[in-house]
């Protein structure tokens, strides 16, 4: 195509600025005509000859560029610009550009025959516009190609915008053959791009799915799509069985600890007593697997904890006191005053001397191992503090409170970091594995995971129903929440698949409704798991060892099915 038959002079530095508003002027009036329904009838009918014996093109594309020249016009400075928006916009589409000819007899003065070449960008707006008008009026109106030739919003949210690819008289061919405009369609969801242009064989949706390349130019339309749901793969787990039943406390089992040695595990119960048990022996089921039973506290012992760095062992109860046991006297050694009600909490700071109890005075307080005294106070809670995290990282405190938020304390200032406000229910269980800065939260509407160091929201674990009031997390990323009713359910921590469900049984002598679960911690290995549960018993479980991923593969149809579930409740 002949952009212009005029001869001008080469403009001057001053002139040149003076051309790029004009430029950009003559590229908005020529989309428009472009997009101008009366220009197609016009354009077919036209057929004429200028004065200087040279062919004037008959396309929409060289009428627009005839119509809106501007006086100072260089073709050649002309070309050069669109060749170099081209190379910086489309770098990687700009090598495969190419202009389709189109050879069409023209009778000419004197009666010569000449070869018409046509732009592809200038055939596929034709196209794309007729086919546009043929959906206009057979009523599918979601593209409206009218309008200013910018851009337009049609039905279902889908977005068109139109584009010109125009290159003047340049040809360019590539082994792939003569490439032009088209129309680039992109989904909502995920990207997914295919190309529809005056070329194409096949349909945008054939194109999707035979994943052909991309070609830039054309129409982009946005469409929703929520088909398109990224879906983790969750690591395959063993499923857990009951391996043994302790019977041993004459109350409900409320806290468990295990020592740092994983030798022997300690818990404590509604009748007031610490019971200490060899961990080898009780897997055995041994007679003998009981080693010494504590007394000192006069109401439920609700919190247990062992030193890593002294033979201690930490015990806090209902009764307001916070004892410090040695476990080479068996003696209560120190005592540490200040909770006005039930302490219902209670860890020890992984790196320093530092004891942390949450009780019913909706506070947690900070104790010194050595001294007894009180370091920091947390407040800011509104209801009873059941539940503790400490790291050795910022935020090094974690508090989870009946008033269904979540707190993170800067143990040096002793104040509040961060509050988080997700969850609708009272959380009573914390749980943080070993191999990342995560935590996961557990109340009667979800479980929710969080990012340890800013508290940011990852994601939900839905699916558990009951107050969930013990969680434990070991390092092959097994999740357990146990809950009122004797409900337990096995989890991927990372990508909150729940892999097993299953009931506790309530031992024979006790009620049916006594099979509610109160605590639960894994072993050091990660290979035992065992919960302190309302029938009085202290129940050991363990992995299948004939499971296999063919006798219990992963419910994949189910695990889809409930991810675009919730990406769709979630957006």
């Amino acid at each position: 195509n002949n952009m212009s038959t005029m001869t001008t002079a080469a403009p001057t530095p001053s002139q040149q600025q003076q051309l790029a508003p004009l430029s950009a002027q003559t590229s908005l009036k020529r989309s428009r005509i472009l997009f101008d329904t009366s220009s197609s009838s016009s354009n077919n009918n036209t057929n004429t000859t200028n004065t200087t014996a040279q062919t004037t093109t008959t396309t929409p594309l060289a009428a627009a560029t005839q119509a809106f020249v501007p006086p100072l016009f260089d073709s050649q400075l002309h070309q050069q610009t669109i060749k170099r928006k081209i190379r910086l916009q489309y770098p990687s589409e700009y090598s495969k550009l190419a202009f389709q000819a189109e050879e069409n007899e023209v009778d000419a003065e004197g009666g010569e025959k000449q070869q018409r070449k046509e732009t592809a960008t200038a055939r596929a707006v034709r196209e794309i516009r007729k086919e546009a008008l043929d959906r206009l009026r057979s009523g599918e109106d979601y593209v409206e190609a009218g309008g200013d030739g910018s851009h337009d919003v049609g039905a279902e949210g889908r977005l068109v915008i139109h584009r010109e690819v125009d290159m003047k008289s340049s040809v360019m061919h590539n082994n792939q053959g003569d490439i032009g405009g088209g129309a680039l369609i992109v989904s909502g969801s995920n990207n997914t791009t295919a190309f529809s242009g005056p070329n194409s064989t096949t349909t945008t949706e054939q194109q999707q799915q035979k994943g052909q390349p991309i070609r830039s130019g054309g129409i982009l339309v946005k469409r929703d799509d929520d088909s398109n749901t990224t879906i983790p793969t969750p690591k395959w787990h063993a499923p857990w069985k009951l391996s043994t039943v302790l019977s041993s406390h004459l109350g409900w089992v409320r806290s468990i600890a295990f020592d740092p040695h994983n030798t022997m595990f300690a818990t404590g119960g509604n009748d007031r007593v610490i019971k200490i048990f060899d961990l080898a022996k009780a897997c055995v089921a041994s007679q003998d697997a009981l080693k010494i039973t504590l007394t000192g506290h006069i109401s439920p012992v609700r919190g247990l904890a062992f030193s890593e760095r002294h033979p201690y062992l930490f015990s806090a109860g209902e009764d307001k006191l916070v004892k410090c046991w040695d476990l080479e006297t068996n003696q209560v050694i120190r005592h540490y005053h200040g909770h006005l009600s039930g302490v219902f909490a209670l860890k020890l700071h992984p790196t320093l001397d530092l004891l942390v109890t949450g009780g019913r005075d909706a506070v947690a307080r900070v104790w010194d191992m050595r001294t007894k005294h009180q370091v920091h106070c947390l407040t800011g809670h509104d209801n009873t503090v059941g539940a503790l995290l400490t790291k050795g990282t910022d935020p090094q405190i974690v508090t989870g409170s009946y008033d269904s938020t979540i707190k993170l304390w800067d143990l040096a200032a002793g104040k509040c970091m961060t509050t988080l406000t997700h969850h609708k229910k009272s959380v009573r269980a914390l749980a943080m594995p070993s191999y990342e800065n995560t935590f996961i939260s557990g109340a009667a509407d979800s479980l929710k995971k969080w990012v340890g160091s800013d508290g940011r929201f990852v994601k939900s674990f839905t699916g558990h129903k009951g107050v969930i009031n013990a969680m434990a997390v070991n390092d092959d990323g097994v999740l357990l929440s146990g809950a009122d009713d004797g409900s337990m359910n096995f989890w991927d921590y990372n990508t909150g698949h729940c892999f097993q469900q299953s009931m506790t049984v309530a031992q024979p002598g006790s009620l049916d409704a006594e099979n509610g679960i109160f605590a639960a911690e894994f072993d050091l290995t990660g290979t035992r798991l065992i919960t302190c549960e309302a029938d009085k018993t202290i129940k050991i479980w363990k992995e299948d060892e004939h499971a296999s991923e063919l006798t219990h593969p992963i419910d994949m149809k189910n695990w889809r099915k409930k991810c675009i579930a919730e990406a769709k409740n979630r957006y």
